[in-house]
């Protein structure tokens, strides 16, 4: 495996699947089934869900809601979506933890970054819901900075396309992708990869991120173990 311990950033839309709102049990069950190939090999797996299939705050910010108010109701979807994930996880026989920034502590552990590295020791996935615990920043900022704090190799962003493209390849069919490119060239062309902040929090600390479709069978394997999946971001 080219990468020991990762942590894995998925959109919180991704785990409706076909539907328009909530949680696809198919679709979960089947990135459990991805996340267990490499757990299998020993690799250390931490996990980061947004929490837009359920409440986006900055949606709720664009139509009046007070923003940190929306931010707190975005950061417990969040939390929600780590508990779906978790019991996805454990029904396929994978040793879980979620662990939350907002205290909920009747259904899951705070975040406490030892404890985190110590259960990704034995074998762990660890599940990081609550975002950062305050309001303005997104669940990228949050993947980003947990990345960073137990020492992750690499930031992999699953989404629904193959990778980085010149334009949205849905929207322009002349798009065209990148299998590599740099934090500043990124910056340059003015492409969105995650949000500034986290992009540029990734950038000052040397933190690789890969961008791949997380929805194909295989391909988080695939990038784990080091092939030219998806597109690569770094210095």
């Amino acid at each position: 495996m080219k990468y020991k311990r990762i942590l894995l950033k998925l959109s919180g839309e991704a785990l409706m699947g076909d539907r328009q709102y909530g949680i696809d049990p198919k679709r979960l069950a089947e990135y459990a089934d991805e996340i267990k190939q490499i757990t299998d090999r020993g690799v250390q797996v931490a996990v980061v869900i947004g929490g837009g299939n359920i409440f986006r705050g900055v949606a709720g910010a664009s139509k009046g809601m007070d923003r940190v108010q929306a931010d707190h109701m975005g950061m417990l979807a969040t939390v929600i979506n780590g508990l779906a994930l978790q019991s996805a996880l454990e029904d396929a026989e994978i040793p879980t933890r979620l662990q939350s920034a907002v205290k909920i502590n009747e259904v899951a552990e705070p975040f406490i970054r030892r404890r985190a590295m110590r259960h990704l020791e034995k074998g762990r996935v660890v599940i990081f819901g609550g975002g950062t615990g305050n309001p303005y920043f997104t669940t990228d900022s949050a993947a980003v900075l947990r990345a960073i704090e137990i020492n992750a190799d690499v930031i992999l962003k699953g989404t629904r396309v193959d990778g980085i493209y010149t334009s949205d390849p849905e929207k322009n069919a002349d798009a065209t992708k990148f299998d590599f490119i740099s934090f500043d060239d990124v910056l340059r062309k003015g492409l969105k990869v995650m949000d500034t902040t986290a992009f540029t929090l990734s950038q000052e600390n040397e933190l690789p991120i890969v961008v791949f479709d997380m929805n194909k069978t295989g391909n988080l394997l695939k990038v784990v173990s080091g092939e030219s999946i998806g597109t690569q971001v770094n210095l």
